[in-house]
């Protein structure tokens, strides 16, 4: 026992080396995986940043145009590489600047860990040049978060960071490290983290849970499935497949669900929520068997909740015991990883077909293309539409490419009209509803795939919120695809105030600058159109680039989007027009 204790200090002694807690921050990256890391330096973290450039070679830095930006990059590279997105920034305002993106990831549940350089320990209190307690402004929109003030600190920290912001529910982490900590040096080793005590991130799957959750499913006679992104946190896709179709149960995504199951598969419904589908949003409150998979029961999924799915027993799979009866009471509640959940639930399942049940959803489809979607895809007003854009871009990308989407009317009409047969293809805001999310992370999205084609539909307001990004894509060559549909408004705003407040358009109509300039400006391809007969060919143009391309296109100014669900309204209330 004395030989072995000793030859472990042996090889710990071996694979000690005294270096700065700057240079043991790029260790601590480089032990974890990292390759990626996109950020804005600042003096409070110029010693990491100094270390950085040494290891240039091996970890690769990206300028962004803002810290904003860093983090939004960082989840758009996290959702579609699947792993730890990585932003840093300096204190203070740099560090704030972050916290929008941190938040989206919270809500998202997007694996991120973000760094931020602090001022010196003693100086911590005292209103210092860029000081600001970025652990307590971030506390309430991050998984964990630590400032370290000792450079003997940073190796242990960083293992529990990435370990908390990937495993269970993922989630963002921040870690903030003074500027002495940065400097002092010590003796360095490095352990990843595979456990901590007090946080169970995988709970463990009761088998009484799983028999009768299979007995409810197997004896429902109109049973419906609604998934969510933690079928593709959790690589679920194939279980997810699998069930459908041995029980042949109609099943509909969550918008941060879709792409986990083709969109042509014929059991797939389309999407619930707000603007989703109109016969999943009904049916809910017909179905006997509500199947819940990894997916929250959002309010914009659910709608009223006191006349949300009433009728039917709910059997929820999610990993956060904190989601479970929070909105939804269930039937039974299995708690675990769902892909392993859902393992454990298939060899129980009987095969099943339901065919006059997903009749009445092919009854609700039928009406909901008369009465919109003929309207956006083949219109026949001057005018281009949203819908018809969409279609093209699904034409020309065989739907293939990943599609990421800002925040607004371009959004709901981007998820409803987009075709994807591969996961990890439609990137997001989706609870916190970012505007100026999509450019940046669609930079993020390329990064982590660089094979795929990545296309930006943004909206002419969220765009210009980000839209400095021009200058990271101009200065890295990502070869991104953006497409701004511009109707000279802030469309889901005006929508509401159309439907909701008399017509009264209060701050939402945009007096645009010439954005093709402005892309040239930035050495980026770019092109506007307006007819309808130009639209497929500049689609194909683009699509067709092997660089960034630019591509504006002018629709209707007032066109909304239906069906729609009015806030608090129940999923049986959907207005079609």
């Amino acid at each position: 026992m004395e030989t072995k204790t000793l030859t472990q200090k042996q090889e710990k002694k071996e694979t000690t080396m005294r270096i700065s807690g700057a240079e043991a921050v790029i260790h601590c990256l480089l032990a974890e995986g990292v390759d990626l890391v996109y950020g804005y330096p600042g003096g409070a973290i110029m010693p990491i940043y100094d270390e950085l450039y040494k290891f240039q070679d091996k970890l690769h830095h990206v300028l962004t145009r803002h810290e904003q930006g860093a983090t939004h990059a960082a989840q758009g590279y996290a959702r579609v590489s699947g792993k730890v997105g990585v932003a840093m920034a300096t204190s203070g305002p740099g560090a704030t600047n972050l916290v929008t993106g941190i938040a989206d990831a919270q809500i998202d549940s997007t694996p991120m860990v973000c760094i931020t350089g602090q001022v010196a320990s003693h100086l911590l209190g005292s209103d210092a040049f860029q000081e600001t307690d970025i652990v307590g402004i971030s506390t309430p929109v991050t998984k964990w978060n630590h400032q370290i003030t000792s450079a003997s600190e940073i190796p242990e920290v960083m293992a529990k960071a990435f370990y908390i912001a990937r495993s269970g529910r993922p989630g963002p982490v921040l870690i903030d490290i003074t500027k002495n900590a940065q400097f002092e040096e010590f003796d360095f080793s490095y352990e990843k983290c595979t456990g901590i005590r007090s946080y169970n991130s995988k709970p463990e799957i009761e088998k009484s849970k799983v028999e009768q959750a299979a007995d409810l499913i197997n004896k429902a006679k109109k049973p419906f499935i609604v998934w969510g992104q933690g079928i593709i946190l959790g690589q679920a896709e194939e279980e997810l497949k699998q069930l459908i179709e041995k029980a042949g149960i109609p099943a509909a995504s969550t918008l941060l669900g879709l792409s986990a199951l083709d969109s042509d598969h014929e059991f797939n419904t389309g999407m619930v929520g707000m603007h989703g589908n109109y016969g999943p949003n009904v049916l809910t409150n017909e179905c006997d068997v509500l199947i819940a998979l990894g997916m929250r029961f959002d309010d914009r999924v659910t709608g009223d909740l006191s006349t949300y799915a009433k009728q039917a027993k709910v059997v929820h799979f999610e990993i956060d015991p904190a989601e479970i009866d929070k909105n939804v009471k269930t039937e039974v509640a299995i708690l675990g990883n769902v892909k392993e959940s859902l393992q454990r639930v298939l060899p129980l399942i009987d095969n099943n077909k339901h065919e006059a049940w997903h009749g009445e959803f092919k009854k609700r489809y039928a009406i909901e293309f008369d009465e919109v979607i003929k309207n956006d895809l083949h219109p026949e007003k001057e005018g281009l539409t949203m819908g018809e854009v969409i279609d093209q871009i699904n034409k020309a990308s065989e739907h293939k490419a990943v599609i990421v989407t800002d925040v607004g009317q371009h959004q709901m009409i981007a998820c409803r009209y987009a075709k994807f047969n591969k996961t990890k293809s439609n990137i997001t805001s989706g609870g916190l509803g970012t505007m100026g999310f999509a450019l940046p992370a669609a930079i993020g999205a390329k990064m982590g795939d660089p094979e795929r084609e990545v296309v930006a539909v943004i909206g002419d307001g969220g765009y210009q919120m980000t839209i400095q990004e021009l200058g990271t894509i101009f200065q890295t060559g990502a070869a991104v695809k953006i497409v701004v549909l511009n109707n000279d408004f802030l469309g889901m705003v005006r929508q509401w105030q159309q439907l909701f407040f008399d017509r009264r358009y209060a701050s939402t109509e945009l007096v645009n600058p010439d954005f093709v300039k402005i892309a040239e400006g930035y050495h980026i391809k770019a092109k506007r159109v307006s007819k309808r007969e130009d639209l497929q060919g500049a689609v194909q143009e683009m699509m067709a680039s092997e660089e960034a391309y630019f591509l504006e296109v002018k629709v209707e100014k007032e066109d909304n989007v239906f069906p729609m669900i009015p806030t608090g309204s129940s999923v049986s209330d959907v207005r079609l027009s």
